[in-house]
């Protein structure tokens, strides 16, 4: 029976648009679609600039999530939309041929107002806002956010002289008014007019469906963009431009960028033409000469003057991971426990094993640190959390089941296993649940604690709003030191559990990842 491709999409009426024509393409080519709309955070919060929420990937996330639970097979993006780097596990499967690219000028009247010292017109772009501020630094710019019909009806409503909008939305849903003014001289964003499909990195089945979709000219334009965007370590809550074409009579790409600060005041542009083949330093070259005219000041200056909320990491965070929080949040990380492997006695596993729970990287990790893959003859392996089940499989062998939690893992293998024993590679400190639960559903368990977790807590400062999460371990670390009088954002929910003990208020991520507490800060504060 041929599998039905799962689309993923935002509800709105132009991600609906976008996914109907992947749909359309799709079936064209013999295959069976479901349409699946899931909602984004930046359609539900709708009272602030993008450039406030300050959230990369704030029309994505919900679909990354769906994805990685496996609800939808591919998703489908305005491509403008989309962080520069990927979740891990989902890659850009295919982009299709690029739409119009220009941003265009709504009028309320007509063009006399642009030689005017107070014209008004609105965006909710930092990006376009920055660039018309440049142009015309006498105007004022009004924030303006929501779906292609709210913005319209609001240009109506309001006493603006006029709005800008990217051309492509417009025209997909049929929108475009006939007097629209096309802004030529505005670099758009970073692949805006392009639509990218994502899917699971693992799913070579649907890669392959996807390959047929792909542009390549559009692919290769786009990426030098998002790769001068990812450069200037930029995203929406810094107006960057950036569009590459190709002359295909020249043969050559043509490559334009621009960095500016937030009132327009300040301006960087760059410009590069290469022969198509010869573009692979075009993003690094043009983002190095930006950044070498002082490209990093003005987002520094910038990025200084807001600073409303202030979170701590139990956990140090990568670079990566603090791009995904706002730029108006303070953030500070340490790590507040610390892990030592022990040395497991060779006749632990001088025998195959057959049954085996791991409900940790670390415990990975302490494996190998005492034997070799070879010497690890384990028959099933069941584990806890998607990215320990990948280090599993990349440096010891299948995994037979996963779940979440451990609660669940445990519920499973009581319903599979009763009667028999398995054997748990943990830490000295290791929650009651697993073992409890299989020991009341007639397992044996065989503890064999494999690395010792030690706590290290900080002195948080006491201006810190929200404290991140991972374990019931960091928990406890934490509260040697500190008080509960702050918000407790929470990996999962025995972290949660441990965390209510303290603080009155305990917020749960939807997935057991460092990006998804994140997500969590993000949501929380943009509420505020």
């Amino acid at each position: 029976m041929q599998k039905i491709i799962r689309i993923g999409t935002r509800d709105s009426q132009l991600a609906m648009w976008q996914a109907k024509k992947v749909q359309k393409l799709l079936e064209e080519l013999g295959h069976q679609t479901q349409l699946i709309p899931v909602k984004a955070t930046g359609d539900l919060v709708l009272d602030k600039p993008l450039y406030e929420l300050g959230i990369t990937g704030i029309f994505t996330k919900n679909l990354d999530i769906a994805m990685l639970n496996d609800d939808i097979d591919i998703a489908v993006h305005s491509m403008k939309d989309v962080p520069t780097v990927l979740p891990e596990g989902i890659i850009q499967a295919a982009v299709l041929k690029r739409a119009n690219y220009n941003d265009i000028l709504l009028l309320k009247d007509n063009e006399e107002f642009m030689a005017q010292p107070n014209g008004v017109i609105a965006t909710g772009s930092l990006r376009r806002k920055a660039q018309w501020l440049n142009r015309y630094p006498t105007h004022t710019v009004e924030g303006l956010r929501g779906n292609v019909n709210t913005r319209l009806q609001k240009l109506e409503d309001n006493d603006w002289n006029g709005a800008i909008f990217a051309a492509a939305g417009l025209e997909r849903v049929g929108l475009r008014p006939k007097g629209a003014v096309n802004l030529s001289w505005m670099i758009p964003a970073p692949a805006q007019g392009a639509i990218m499909i994502t899917a699971l990195e693992e799913n070579e089945e649907i890669k392959e469906i996807c390959a047929e979709l792909n542009d390549k000219d559009t692919e290769i334009c786009t990426g030098i963009e998002r790769e001068f965007l990812n450069r200037l370590e930029g995203g929406c809550t810094a107006p960057i431009g950036a569009l590459a074409f190709i002359n295909e009579k020249e043969e050559e790409i043509n490559f334009k960028g621009i960095l500016l600060s937030r009132d327009g005041k300040k301006k960087i542009e760059v410009s590069k033409k290469v022969k198509v083949g010869k573009h692979k330093y075009v993003a690094k070259d043009c983002a190095n000469y930006v950044i070498d005219k002082g490209g990093k000041l003005i987002m520094m200056e910038d990025e200084g003057i807001e600073k409303q909320f202030s979170i701590y990491s139990t956990k140090k965070l990568s670079e990566a991971q603090k791009k995904l929080l706002p730029t108006h949040m303070s953030v500070q990380d340490s790590d507040f426990i610390k892990i030592r492997f022990n040395r497991i006695a060779p006749k632990v596993v001088k025998e195959e094993i057959e049954h085996v729970i791991i409900t940790s990287k670390n415990g990975v990790e302490a494996l190998l640190n005492s034997f070799t893959s070879d010497e690890l003859q384990f028959k099933n392996i069941y584990c806890v959390g998607r990215r320990t089940k990948k280090l599993i499989e990349q440096r010891i062998g299948k995994v037979t089941h996963s779940e979440r939690n451990a609660k669940k893992l445990s519920e499973y293998l009581s319903k599979e296993l009763k009667g028999q024993e398995v054997t748990y590679f943990c830490s000295n400190l290791r929650l009651e649940t697993l073992p409890l639960i299989l020991k009341a559903n007639e397992i044996a368990v065989n503890e064999v604690e494999a690395y010792k977790t030690m706590y290290s807590p900080a002195k948080v400062d006491e201006k810190v709003n929200g404290v991140l999460f991972y374990s019931p371990s960091t928990v406890e670390s934490y509260m040697e030191k500190n008080t509960a009088d702050k918000i407790a954002f929470c990996i999962g929910d025995s972290t949660a559990n441990e965390a209510k003990k303290h603080f009155k208020e305990v917020q749960i991520a939807k997935m057991p990842t460092v990006e998804s507490v994140l997500e969590l800060v993000n949501l929380h504060f943009v509420k505020e």
